[in-house]
């Protein structure tokens, strides 16, 4: 049964102490009751250090172990806020954002918790998009006016999978590729899409291999079309412009290509969940994803050779 608060209010009320917090991701990591990760040992007691003491093995773990929130020294409840402000704004928030509602002292600081909780954002092991989906490529960076074609110095290609219901979008997948070779796109298809699904792309080559890789694969030339490209493909053009406005709005376009896949993962998870009656549901699968996830170090989100 799916739990979370609805409102700020009850958000409020509902987590207004470490322990209640605590007591969530316990309950969120072990929703049939504690496992030991050592023996699998079912039964356990609590210690004063607020750590759960195997009955079997005598292994003592925290909730947080093995978690996103492995190592802070940031109260859980400051975790908790970050992440109800994350998936509470429609359009997400910054760092510098997230700084000022936490009254974080460093700027770094919200920055690494940002990419901590986009890493939480992918489910693993999370479903394939199937039936229609539309697949072409865009580029997200500044401007260049030497480009030509899919060639580019500057900016990063992205890949776009759209489920087509009808009329309506379904879910997407994105994520950035080297290249637009048959290789990088067919295998982004191969990890996205389901295969015997039908894919729409226009009439680049990179695609060519999808036949051979068990997909229907529906190619449209634009020559034989009076259409637009965007008209064609309507379903990827919209979430592209959708994506590099979001970009622009609420990052100021400031994303760095080494760290794109990851806002590309919060852009995919918000889109997915667009729908959602509460923006609490949003909260709670993060929340729930977190504590399946180990914590990334910091010197593995921000490599020695760059800077924030």
């Amino acid at each position: 049964m799916e739990d979370y608060p609805k409102t700020l209010m009850e958000f409020e009320t509902r987590f207004a102490s470490e322990e209640a917090c605590r007591e969530y991701l316990a309950q969120l990591r072990w929703p049939e009751g504690f496992r030991c990760p050592q023996c699998d040992g079912r039964k356990a007691w609590e210690t004063d250090r607020l750590l759960f003491h195997c009955a079997r093995c005598g292994r003592q773990i925290s909730a947080t172990a093995g978690t996103v929130f492995e190592g802070t020294r940031k109260p859980l409840r400051m975790w908790f806020q970050a992440m109800w402000w994350v998936t509470s704004q429609k359009n997400g928030g910054s760092a510098k954002g997230l700084q000022q509602v936490l009254g974080l002292k460093t700027y770094q600081t919200a920055w690494t918790w940002l990419h901590k909780l986009r890493r939480a954002m992918v489910r693993p092991g999370r479903d394939r998009l199937r039936g229609l989906v539309e697949v072409d490529e865009t580029y997200v960076g500044g401007h260049e006016d030497e480009a030509i074609g899919r060639g580019t110095q500057t900016k990063t290609l992205v890949v776009i999978a759209v489920e087509k219901k009808s009329r309506q979008l379904g879910r997407i997948r994105m994520a950035t590729v080297k290249a637009a070779s048959t290789d990088q796109l067919c295998g982004f298809v191969e990890q996205c899409v389901e295969p015997g699904s039908e894919v729409r792309t226009d009439g680049w080559k990179g695609y060519l291999g999808l036949p051979g890789r068990g997909y229907m694969h529906d190619r449209i030339i634009q020559k034989n079309h009076v259409e637009a490209a965007s008209e064609l493909l309507p379903g990827v053009h919209r979430v592209a412009s959708l994506l590099k406005r979001w970009l622009l709005g609420t990052h100021q376009g400031a994303v760095r290509s080494q760290h794109l896949d990851y806002y590309l993962d919060e852009f995919t998870f918000r889109f997915n969940r667009r729908k959602s009656q509460y923006r609490g549901k949003l909260f709670y699968r993060l929340v729930q994803q977190a504590v399946c996830l180990p914590t990334t170090p910091y010197k593995d989100i921000v490599r020695p050779d760059h800077n924030i």
